[in-house]
């Protein structure tokens, strides 16, 4: 089965994300799949090492339409854990697939996954509003 991987750069994603996300990702899972192939091919790095313009886990981040839809508004939204993630809070689980699309994202970059339906969805990372690692929290 061929996977596809949220965009088609390889992503950078701290060794401490990594490690904590792989313990929730279950290999058997389809949902589970793009994930997968994100870890599996990632770029990994020292916490402290992290550039300041990539999305980790708890980053906050405003995004916007990545197709310019007029009106349409750019969101702020936290990439979480699935036990934190509320999306009335713009909490969105890092499993989902936003998350996934979101995870490892840098600054002007554009994120893409595939929504239910197979239609395909994407949004413009226009701003790290805060990382973590940026502000000198290696170990959250």
């Amino acid at each position: 089965m061929n996977v596809p991987t949220p965009t088609a750069a390889i992503r950078t994603l701290n060794e401490l994300d990594h490690v904590r996300i792989a313990k929730l990702v279950d290999a058997g899972n389809p949902a589970h799949a793009a994930m997968q192939a994100l870890l599996d091919n990632a770029d990994l790095v020292a916490p402290a090492e992290i550039a300041p313009d990539v999305v980790t886990m708890r980053s906050r981040v405003r995004v916007a339409e990545a197709a310019g839809a007029a009106g349409a508004p750019a969101r702020e939204l936290t990439l979480a854990y699935p036990s934190e993630a509320d999306a009335a809070q713009g909490q969105v689980s890092v499993l989902s697939p936003i998350g996934t699309a979101l995870l490892g994202a840098k600054v002007g970059e554009v994120a893409q996954w595939t929504l239910p339906d197979g239609r395909a969805a994407a949004l413009r990372v226009e701003a790290l509003l805060f990382q973590p690692e940026a502000s000198g929290e290696y170990l959250r």
